[in-house]
C-alpha cells in the first residue's frame, strides 16, 4: 500500500500572491485588518511564515505595517486619490510633448511591443497583469522624454496608481481599457502634440472616472474558505 502524499505547504512567496489576488480580486477589502492567526490557521502555516508574506506586501505598497496593531490592506484615501490624478493631469501634457520632441525609431519600437504586451494581457484576461502593465507604459513613456525630474515622479505616482487602481476598480470593468493607450502612441507617432495630449487627458480622467471611491462598507471574510 502506497504512503499517503503529504500536502506541501505554500511559502511567503505563495502567501503572498494569493492574498494580492484576493485583493485583486476584491475580495478582501481595502483597509481590513489582516489578523496573523486567522491567516495561519487558514494557510495551514506558522505565524512567523505569514509575517515574512506581510512583509513582502508591505514592501510592495499592498499591506501598512503599524507598530502594536498589525497588518492592513493599504487604504488610500479618496483625496489622496483625486490628488495623485489631478498632478498626473499636470504632467502628463509635458511627458507627451517630451516624447514627441525626443523620440526615435527605436523608442516608438519600445512602445509598440510594450502594446503588444498589454494587448496580450487583456486577451488573457490577466487583470493583475494589466493594471501593472498600464503603469509601465505611462513611466516608458516618462523614460522615452528624458527629463530625469519627471521620471522620478512618475515612478513615484505611478504604482501609487496601480494600487488605487487594484483597490478601487471594478473587477470585471478593468478602469484601463485597452485600447486607450495604442491611439496616444498613434498620435506621438503623427507628432500630433494636440491630439496626443488631449487623448492622454481624456484618458486619465476615465480611469478616475471608473474607479469606486465612495467605499462599499464593511464585510465579513471567511478566512479558512478565501484561503484554505
Amino acid at each position: 500500500m502506497d504512503a499517503p502524499t503529504a500536502i506541501s505547504k505554500p511559502d511567503a512567496e505563495e502567501i503572498a500572491e494569493r492574498i494580492t489576488n484576493a485583493v485583486m480580486e476584491h475580495r478582501l477589502p481595502p483597509g481590513i485588518k489582516l489578523v496573523e492567526e486567522r491567516l495561519a490557521s487558514a494557510f495551514g502555516v506558522s505565524r512567523t511564515k505569514i509575517r515574512q508574506a506581510l512583509t513582502l506586501l508591505a514592501n510592495e505598497g499592498l499591506v501598512k505595517l503599524q507598530p502594536n496593531r498589525g497588518a492592513y490592506i493599504a487604504s488610500p484615501t479618496v483625496r489622496e486619490a483625486m490628488d495623485l490624478f489631478a498632478t498626473r493631469r499636470l504632467l502628463e501634457p509635458e511627458v507627451v510633448r517630451n516624447v514627441i520632441a525626443r523620440a526615435t525609431k527605436s523608442d516608438l519600437a519600445r512602445l509598440r511591443k510594450h502594446l503588444a504586451l498589454e494587448a496580450e494581457a487583456h486577451a488573457r484576461h490577466d487583470r493583475r497583469a494589466i493594471i501593472k502593465l498600464s503603469g509601465a507604459f505611462h513611466i516608458l513613456l516618462a523614460e522615452v522624454g528624458g527629463n530625469s525630474f519627471i521620471l522620478k515622479l512618475m515612478n513615484e505616482l505611478c504604482p501609487l496608481t496601480c494600487l488605487i487602481i487594484a483597490l478601487y476598480d471594478s473587477p470585471n470593468t478593468p478602469a484601463c481599457p485597452e485600447d486607450e493607450h495604442t491611439p496616444i502612441v498613434d498620435a506621438i507617432e503623427r507628432r500630433d502634440i494636440e491630439h496626443a495630449v488631449r487623448l492622454m487627458l481624456e484618458h486619465l480622467g476615465h480611469v478616475e472616472r471608473e474607479l469606486q471611491l465612495g467605499g462599499e462598507g464593511r464585510q465579513e471574510i471567511c478566512w479558512d474558505q478565501m484561503f484554505g
